[in-house]
């Protein structure tokens, strides 16, 4: 601990000298906290790129000092505004000899306005000549480079502002999320959706296996839950006739975290009259070939070790083929559930004593395939046992028209025909109902007032649901939820 000491007191020095050059320039009328604005013309990227244009014009720009030469009458220092940096030649006989006294006091951190010539340097560096710099704002703390770089992940997610300041590919990667977002919503405005907004508040949260954070709403006196997703809103939403609609918002589940999870997260789901799961395959192969385009210029995307090419058909297998391929067991031939829980302890699969045939089937797949999908895969027919607000196959009722994809091993989406019947979406709401009373806590339960909805009617209907950070996740090369996330949850530093 001995050589921690002198560190430390090094960087109280440090910050009591800030705040001594804060109370200077405020004593002297100088307190940049009273600067209310500054009018920018450029930003450092856009003369960089428009230089023959902009050569000898004059600009002004604002950002943050990230570095500073002081060499006597003229200094060199180098900003960072949103897009990237810039280097400004500073000289005293151009500024002032006061202006020049109070910018070699300032500090790496500081936000400074510029105005001056564009110009290139003896050694080819684009740069402006300052005729005027000001103090915006005065930063009280030291960044981190000063002692060998923002590093710690912990640090990094809990101060993101500092991680954005000191890792311009942090900055990228939430810029690019920015232009996902976008590029989804241009997508779907082109095929006629309209984006709607349902509450995040409910009494109810279903539509998807999830425990819920749960509240109480003084005002009414009543229990409520934050929404696990968007699914049964929307499809009220169907059948008052609005034939295309989507969301993009944040969800809710009482889970653990992990690498692909975190306990708020974006989901959008989307959902479209008179057509089926079919059509939600082709529709997301194209909304994903779109996007990759429009945000990277390019379907082929790089993620680990991997090269995922958006630009071919995605592969379409069902669930019961996908187990046969990966583990020999063709579960079309296994009788009953005793067949299939036979089966499991041979291959070592553990159950609970609630599952049947259906949820085991299932379990084999999360246990043998998934890994192995790298390239994008639509696994289609799942069990209806696990598919509580799905339309079942007429020619095979006991699998329901469902589809999840995955892309490197990982479930980028979850789509159906939805269950428009209500006497059956009745049904399944009573199985799910004894699945929580044997100790399913992420079972549905019954909601009236859709079941009413339902009983209005509701047209056949595609739907599907999306993890927007995976997404986010493969487009920017990210191994975990928390990278994309600009506020990830984080243990509390006071337990």
């Amino acid at each position: 601990m001995s050589e921690q000491k002198p560190v430390e007191q090094d960087l109280n020095e440090l910050l009591k000298v800030r705040r001594t050059k804060l109370a200077d320039l405020q004593e002297n009328g100088k307190d940049p906290f009273q600067v209310t604005k500054y009018d920018v013309t450029h930003h450092s990227t856009v003369i960089k790129e428009q230089f023959e244009d902009l050569d000898g014009k004059t600009v002004r720009v604002a950002g943050r000092i990230m570095s500073k030469r002081i060499m006597g009458k003229a200094s060199f220092c180098n900003i960072q505004d949103l897009p990237g940096n810039i280097q400004s030649y500073v000289a005293r006989d151009s500024i002032g000899e006061e202006s020049y006294a109070d910018f070699k006091k300032y500090d790496v951190g500081d936000i400074i306005g510029i105005e001056g010539e564009v110009f290139k340097t003896k050694t080819g560096e684009i740069s402006i000549h300052a005729s005027s710099v000001i103090l915006l704002s005065k930063s009280l703390q030291i960044l981190p480079e000063k002692f060998h770089g923002l590093t710690n992940t912990d640090i990094r997610y809990r101060q993101r502002y500092t991680d954005l300041i000191m890792n311009a590919d942090v900055k990228e990667t939430f810029v690019k999320r920015s232009k996902i977002i976008s590029a989804i919503r241009r997508y779907l405005d082109g095929q006629g959706f309209m984006e709607v907004e349902t509450p995040m508040l409910v009494t109810n949260a279903g539509g998807a296996a999830a425990r819920p954070f749960e509240s109480h709403y003084n005002a009414l006196d009543e229990d409520v839950k934050l929404r696990i997703s968007l699914e049964l809103y929307l499809k009220r939403l169907i059948v008052g006739g609005m034939e295309r609609v989507y969301e993009i918002g944040r969800v809710f589940r009482n889970e653990g975290l992990d690498t692909r999870h975190n306990p708020e997260f974006t989901l959008m789901e989307l959902y479209q009259a008179f057509t089926d799961y079919n059509g939600m395959m082709d529709l997301t192969e194209n909304m994903f070939r779109y996007v990759a385009q429009e945000v990277n210029g390019t379907t082929l995307v790089p993620y680990a070790e991997e090269m995922i090419d958006l630009g071919k058909s995605f592969e379409r297998i069902t669930m019961i083929d996908a187990v046969k391929k990966y583990t020999g067991v063709d579960f079309d031939t296994v009788a009953d559930t005793e067949e299939a829980k036979k089966i499991a302890d041979e291959k070592g699969v553990h159950y609970e004593a609630r599952h049947v045939k259906g949820d085991i089937l299932n379990l084999f797949f999360e246990e043998f395939v998934e890994e192995h999908l790298i390239q994008p895969t639509f696994v289609m027919d799942h069990p209806v046992e696990i598919s509580p607000l799905t339309k079942r196959k007429p020619e095979k009722p006991e699998y329901v028209e469902r589809f999840e994809l995955f892309i490197y091993g990982r479930e980028m989406c979850n789509a159906y025909s939805e269950l428009n019947d209500p006497i059956d979406q009745r049904q399944r709401f009573e199985e799910q109902e004894k699945l929580f009373d044997q100790g399913d806590d992420e079972a549905n339960h019954t909601d009236e007032d859709f079941l009413n909805a339902l009983e209005i009617g509701m047209p056949p209907t595609g739907g599907i649901g999306y993890g927007i950070d995976r997404l986010v996740m493969l487009l920017t090369n990210s191994p975990a939820i928390r990278d994309v996330l600009l506020f990830p949850t984080m243990k509390s530093l006071d337990k």
